[in-house]
């Protein structure tokens, strides 16, 4: 039945990518033996329980073949239809071109990126082992599920890849399987132009057990693989299975051609006659096959059943848990969580990345489920939690993480871990560093993951360090990705109100712009706007000048009002913590606070300032870097840059 399964997967996958004229045929032809022995056999599941917290997680790390995954959901009963196979990579369609998260049912993380989908499963299955950890009592076991991952050669290339499958060597993860596609095949042809290094030998090297030797499609063999694997708990496993890109293409199997192009009209008949297919018949599903699935969807409903039995049995006995189960799985925060963050006491003048470290202390005292930990800067990033243990293999009930210097597999495993249900996470390194972990951060906006950055060392004040870890153009290339809030506090009460942000938002990423040098309080005339987004420090609405920043740059604005106003000159300072928030209120808003229009608007920003434009006229004026910076002392490169009270006085009377 199996064999039967995998060839319908080859025909409906070979049939949505010829209706859509573009995709990629070669995995799924590939292998949809793997496919059909996971979803026909191995997996715990339930597709009319798609969010079942203990179910086994498959992701397609290779997101191109896409076909494949949206070819099993269908077949064994999620909400994808066969119209929604023939809408394959059509506008609006349940299957677009790479699965994404929240759009397909069944579909466990957006994938497409190579390699983010792999470190997605190592963040799934570390959250395994932690909520297990966490929930499970010897009576009972409630979190018990495997998590699967499907690579190509070209995923096997991706430095992303190596770093997690390091930490998860590290770990210990045995509940992570992961199957590598080996079929010798890339876009541009043979793998042996670019990769021939020995994958098993580097996974051994890595702590993974592996299955090496695999027939990717013979069904007992890759059984057997999964079982080898299973039974090794101290380890998480790789399973290395030889395929054929195209398996089953009368002409096209086994080459390049097969990966990212439709296979063509005559290629797919003759692929059908092949294996047994109606030639002439598109979208086929065999009668067979079918009540395979259903006869499969009854059992496994009975098993979901049964362990929804086990949890209500386990929830009764055990209500502390079930509370904190459920308090977790719903992100919810504790009554007057606003305000008790806001009473927290923090001398001033203090950098930044101390003060959230002081917030984040607390937050994670008040939040359990609350986790995270840094990129080996955790003493610089001020994210390590004293009282709390590590989380490490065989321990798995802490809260602190050390995700070694592996910044761009930190962000994604933390997608992993939100993903899964029942943690959130916050990561950190320095903000310069956050070039590595570019394509995660936006993963997570995509996602809509409320994933917490904390990124810290923010400009040139970095100093002493030089040139290579002053950040200039990254603050703004992050507030140019959609749905990531970019917050940067000017002192230690916009630092907390910045950490009530992040934690009330639960529908995307937050990233906090921190600074490695003191800042001193600021007194404000309304603190309550500091959650605006942008809002006025102080000054009358009709001041010569207007004064735009946000982050160390506005204590420089109020010694800059300072020298101005002994010039007999009218100040006002506008505080902008976040752009899109401050945006988002509203024009009149924006315009109220920016003052009266026949003031002059100056925008501050030590690192490049392109995106200040909106709120600057034709004859107002921006300060900023469009260079990189310098190796000094912090004062003394502001001083070479321009970033003084008095050269700001100075620029700005000269404008006047």
């Amino acid at each position: 039945m199996l064999k039967q399964v995998a060839n319908v997967i080859r025909g409906l996958s070979a049939d949505g990518v010829q209706a859509a004229n573009s995709g990629h045929p070669g995995l799924p032809l590939g292998c949809a033996d793997i496919g059909a022995v996971l979803y026909g056999e191995v997996m715990k599941y339930d597709p009319k329980a798609p969010n079942w917290a203990d179910r086994d997680r498959f992701i397609l790390s290779a997101g191109h073949g896409s076909m494949l995954v949206y070819s099993l959901l269908h077949l064994s009963g999620y909400d994808v239809t066969l119209d929604d196979l023939r809408d394959f990579r059509q506008l609006d369609s349940k299957t677009p071109g790479h699965p994404e998260y929240g759009h397909t049912s069944g579909v466990e993380t957006t994938t497409g990126p190579l390699g983010q989908g792999f470190a997605n499963a190592v963040g799934m299955a570390i959250a395994e082992r932690m909520m297990a950890e966490r929930y499970n009592t010897e009576e009972d076991t409630i979190v018990d599920h495997y998590t699967y991952t499907l690579t190509g050669d070209g995923g096997m290339m991706e430095g992303i890849v190596y770093e997690a499958a390091s930490l998860a060597g590290h770990l210990g993860l045995g509940k992570l399987i992961a199957i590598y596609d080996d079929n010798d095949i890339s876009i541009g042809g043979s793998t042996d132009i670019t990769f021939t290094e020995d994958v098993p030998a580097r996974y051994r090297a890595q702590g993974w057990h592996v299955v090496d030797g695999v027939d990717g499609h013979d069904f007992d063999s890759i059984k057997a693989a999964i079982e080898e694997g299973k039974k090794v708990t101290d380890k998480p496993t790789l399973i290395v299975a030889k395929t054929a890109i195209g398996y089953g293409a009368p002409t096209m199997e086994g080459l390049s051609a097969a990966h990212g192009s439709p296979l063509g009209a005559e290629e797919i008949r003759g692929m059908k006659e092949k294996l047994g297919l109606p030639a002439d018949e598109k979208f086929y599903v065999s009668k067979e096959v079918r009540e395979f699935f259903a006869q499969k969807r009854v059992e496994l409903q009975k098993e979901r059943e049964a362990w929804e039995e086990k949890f209500n049995k386990w929830a009764k006995a055990n209500p502390e848990l079930k509370k904190s189960w459920d308090q977790a799985h719903n992100l919810e925060l504790p009554a007057n969580f606003r305000e008790t963050i806001e009473a927290l006491e923090i001398d001033a003048p203090v950098a930044s990345r101390a003060s959230s470290g002081k917030t984040l202390s607390k937050i994670v005292d008040e939040i359990e489920y609350f986790v995270g930990g840094s990129a080996d800067l955790a003493p610089s990033n001020k994210t390590y939690q004293d009282k709390y243990g590590e989380i490490q293999k065989g321990e798995f009930a802490g809260r602190n993480f050390r995700f070694g210097v592996r910044e761009h597999a930190m962000a994604a495993i933390a997608n992993g871990i939100v993903l899964h249900g029942g943690l959130r996470p916050y990561v950190a390194t320095f903000l310069v560093f956050s070039d590595y972990m570019r394509n995660a951060i936006r993963m997570s906006a995509l996602m809509k993951q409320p994933v917490v950055y904390v990124l810290t060392h923010d400009s040139i004040y970095v100093g002493e360090d030089g040139p290579t870890h002053q950040p200039i153009e990254h603050t703004e290339s992050l507030r140019l990705i959609p749905n990531l809030t970019v917050l940067r506090p000017a002192d230690e009460e916009e630092t907390k109100a910045a950490w009530v942000q992040a934690m009330e938002r639960t529908d995307g990423p937050t990233a906090l712009i921190l600074t490695r040098q003191n800042l001193p309080h600021i007194e404000k005339e309304n603190p309550a706007d500091i959650y605006k987004g942008g809002y006025v420090v102080k000054g009358p609405q009709d001041a010569d000048v207007v004064l735009i920043a946000s982050g160390s740059e506005v204590s420089l604005a109020v010694e800059t009002a300072n020298l101005l106003e002994e010039e007999g000159k009218s100040v006002r300072i506008v505080s902008v913590p976040e752009r899109r928030l401050f945006t988002a209120q509203g024009q009149e808003y924006v315009n109220q606070v920016l003052g009266s229009k026949d003031s002059l608007r100056v925008a501050m920003e030590i690192g490049v300032g392109q995106g200040w434009h909106q709120f600057l006229r034709e004859d107002d004026y921006l300060l900023s870097i469009d260079t990189f910076g310098a190796s000094g002392p912090g004062e003394e490169v502001a001083d070479k840059f321009g970033f003084t009270a008095k050269k700001v006085a100075i620029e700005i009377m000269n404008k006047l």
